[in-house]
Order: structure tokens, then sequence, then C-alpha cells
């Protein structure tokens, strides 16, 4: 389930809402019971091992195209 971000006006207080892409536009009351609240535009980094990026090399040729794959040079 999709965690959103928000920050509480009344009192600066920086909290998370797990709740359905579906609701999330839905307004939230902070921790503290105030409901002037604004959602935060999160960022998300998304890192990975193994492939290319992460051995510093180059991405592997693919096989090319046409009806037999490339290799006969059709």
């Amino acid at each position: 389930m999709p965690r959103y971000e928000f920050r509480c006006r009344a009192c600066g207080d920086t909290f998370e809402v797990n709740r359905p892409m579906i609701r999330a536009g839905e307004p939230a009351s902070c921790p503290q019971g105030h409901d002037d609240t604004v959602k935060l535009l999160s960022t998300v980094a998304v890192t990975g091992r193994g492939g290319a990026a992460a051995s510093g090399g180059t991405p592997a040729a693919g096989g090319g195209g046409g009806c037999c794959g490339g290799a006969c040079g059709c």
C-alpha cells in the first residue's frame, strides 16, 4: 500500500499515512488532531544490483532484428 507524506500547517509536524491510491487525494489529520495539512511531493530513488550500471560496464549488445535475428547479415 502506498505511503503519503503530509505536513501540518498548524504545528509543523511531518507525518506519513498509508492508504490505497484511490484515496491519495483525500485530506489527512495530523497526529495532534489538526486538520490544516498539506500533502508533500515525495521523490523515490530506485537502486539495484546487477546489470551494466552496477558493474560500470556497458550493456550487452542486443541480438539484432529481422527474420533471423541478424546473425546472417540479411
